[in-house]
């Protein structure tokens, strides 16, 4: 007697990938632009270089792109940036939305 369990996969399955997020920083009138760019290093892992470009993108068009992420990780990042402003008495704030 055999206890082999016979698994029978569907040729119909498909695997789909997770949805992704944009996450974005949105520009407002007290944030400076050096705690912008230590957000974007400290929370996002950008180098000083690629901070300074994306600050300037939301200084200059009202919000920048700082990255594309899984929704757990994007959630996790909008929350940081929240926590990390309101401890250093800025109203910077991030948003997601679906790729």
């Amino acid at each position: 007697m055999s206890n082999e369990i016979e698994i029978e996969l569907s040729e119909d399955l498909e695997v789909q990938e997770p949805k992704k997020y944009n996450v974005f920083l949105l520009n407002d009138d007290y944030s400076t632009m050096e705690f912008v760019i230590d957000v974007l290093v400290k929370i996002f892992r950008k180098t000083v270089s690629e901070a300074e470009a994306i600050m300037l993108n939301v200084h200059n068009n009202g919000k920048g792109l700082c990255g594309v992420y899984s929704f757990e990780i994007a959630t996790t990042k909008v929350a940081q940036v929240k926590t990390m402003a309101r401890e250093k008495g800025f109203p910077l704030k991030a948003t997601m939305e679906e790729e």
